[in-house]
């Protein structure tokens, strides 16, 4: 397990009294059968924040980068039936790593978390159409291609892609500055 997740750990069973297995039992019992439900579940009847109950989630559906054989291989499904947007991860995997050597790749298995000291940013093949980029950036006003997101997403804002050419300046600018905040 990585040192972020480890935190949230030991810091979920001092936020709520119960450590992850306890919760995961919890969620078990409920059978639910989305990772949208789980986080819905935790956020409305326990009061989770986003990032706990997703974590939960996550570990519950053992779909989490630390749950997961081969995390290669939640990369290559993300992209199953949406292979042309590979490229534009690629690309932003290569300029992103030209920040600096302290970030943690996690994929998951819808998207791929981007993370210093915490999260800062999201890749996702959102829809065959839209590939998005999640960004943290509180307090940020939306302008240019930053776009805000819905209120208790993972993430502040988004930049929405279509093409690889629409990686331009101003995107990697956006998420440099996510990176340098979560330092």
């Amino acid at each position: 397990m990585d040192k972020v997740t480890q935190t949230m750990v030991e810091n979920l069973l001092k936020n709520t009294g119960k450590t992850l297995e306890q919760w995961i039992e919890i969620v078990k019992k409920q059978n639910f059968v989305k990772h949208g439900e789980i986080v819905k579940f935790l956020k409305e009847k326990h009061e989770f924040t986003h990032g706990f109950a997703n974590l939960v989630a996550h570990k519950t559906k053992e779909t989490d980068a630390g749950s997961a054989e081969n995390t290669d291989d939640l990369i290559t499904k993300q992209y199953v039936g949406k292979e042309h947007f590979k490229p534009i991860y690629d690309k932003l995997i290569s300029e992103i790593q030209g920040f600096g050597n302290d970030i943690e790749i996690a994929p998951k298995n819808a998207y791929v978390s981007l993370r210093r000291k915490k999260q800062f940013a999201t890749l996702n093949p959102a829809t065959k159409t839209r590939f998005e980029i999640g960004i943290n950036l509180k307090g940020q006003e939306p302008k240019g291609k930053l776009e805000p997101e819905k209120p208790n997403a993972m993430c502040s804002h988004k930049i929405n892609l279509t093409d690889l050419k629409d990686i331009d300046n101003e995107v990697i600018e956006w998420i440099k500055t996510a990176y340098n905040n979560a330092g």
